[in-house]
């Protein structure tokens, strides 16, 4: 079965499995082409706050609140994405982006 169409900015439940449990996470890369794998680059969302810089807090209200942790970026199987919460608006996704940039050129 073919996952519906999957877009960056969107926040997804991602079932990230036993140890990790399904949590939100914040579509970094947009649906995969048919010849690509069928993976999304993924930004997890945490309520686990421990104050450092690498946490980005972004309110919305289908979100407990907490961050986006730029230390947590994964690629999961589209399978893995249970339900669409909402999205980030592009201001809001530009802040991410710049925050990751700096993350990965640290």
């Amino acid at each position: 079965m073919k996952m519906p169409a999957v877009k960056r900015g969107e926040v997804w439940l991602v079932d990230f499995g036993l140890a990790a449990k399904v949590r939100p996470a914040l579509l970094l890369t947009d649906n995969p082409a048919d010849e690509e794998l069928d993976l999304v680059t993924v930004l997890l969302h945490t309520t686990a706050l421990r104050g450092n810089q690498w946490e980005l807090a972004i309110p919305k209200p289908f979100l407990k609140p907490g961050a986006f942790h730029l230390q947590q970026i994964q690629s999961v199987p589209t399978v893995r994405l249970e339900k669409r919460l909402g999205f980030l608006h592009e201001s809001e996704m530009n802040l991410v982006l710049e925050a990751l940039a700096e993350r990965l050129t640290m």
